[in-house]
């Protein structure tokens, strides 16, 4: 799989999932630019593509906020952008829906599908008059399968799920292929996050909250974060995906 000459942005590209797929496309030959809220950490995730000798742009942006994409847009028009990987989100709250505040829940979704639509929006009419390329949206099992205690967070990620399949059949015709990755529970700083909270709403212990979230796939484990990436570089070698929507869970199922 090559991707000389392409240009990929990437959002939420300072953290370790953003990074993760940063390394992979500009190992295919992808130059990446790299769009989040912390300059530290474009900087540190761009120094690591740049240390493995990938070309990398940082550009800061809440893609929650209209203005804040409108100016993105501007500041990169002179970018060829023809690869967008919609990969800022947030966790949201670990709680029962009763005890979730609504700006709680608009949070997530002015985050997770909010700032999907608007980056979409953005870069999409610059792919459509050059007649291809690739939209990848970031979702998760999570959007599949019951997930106690985080609805925001399950209903964000089911809502990317529509607006993926809806908009491949809208820009398709154009040459534009939407599609949606959805890891299962990837290691990592969030999900470690996810399992402290978890372990004081259940009353257990943090080691045991993953130890029972792991038992729900049949791999029996967590996704890495380069599973993850090299997904994300297969699904752009399979130039007839649209509209789908590929689940790298470790084989992640429901709770009984």
């Amino acid at each position: 799989m090559t991707l000389h000459g392409r240009t990929a942005l990437i959002t939420g590209g300072g953290g370790p999932l953003g990074r993760a797929f940063a390394l992979a496309l500009a190992g295919a030959g992808a130059r990446v630019i790299l769009v989040g809220r912390g300059e530290r950490a474009l900087a540190d995730a761009a120094a690591r593509v740049a240390k493995e000798g990938g070309g990398v742009r940082t550009a800061v942006c809440d893609v929650s906020d209209p203005e804040s994409v409108r100016a993105l847009a501007l500041e990169l028009a002179d970018e060829e952008v023809s690869l967008l990987v919609n990969n800022a989100g947030v966790a949201g709250p670990v709680r029962p829906l009763t005890d979730i505040e609504p700006e709680e829940w608009d949070e997530v979704f002015a985050a997770n599908v909010r700032g999907v639509y608007l980056m979409c929006r953005a870069f999409l009419p610059p792919m459509i008059a050059a007649g291809g390329g690739d939209i990848v949206n970031i979702a998760s099992v999570s959007g599949k399968r019951p997930l106690l205690n985080r609805t925001p967070y399950t209903a964000s990620k089911m809502a990317l799920l529509g607006l993926t399949r809806t908009l491949a059949g809208e820009v398709g015709p154009h040459g534009v292929a939407v599609n949606s990755l959805s890891p299962g529970p990837v290691r990592g700083p969030r999900m470690d996050r996810n399992f402290r909270l978890t372990a004081e709403l259940t009353g257990t212990s943090v080691e045991a909250a993953e130890r029972d979230f792991a038992a729900r796939a049949a791999l029996g484990r967590l996704v890495e974060e380069d599973e993850v990436a090299r997904a994300l570089v297969a699904m752009l070698a399979m130039p007839g995906l649209c509209g789908a929507d590929i689940d790298l869970s470790a084989g992640m199922v429901a709770p009984a």
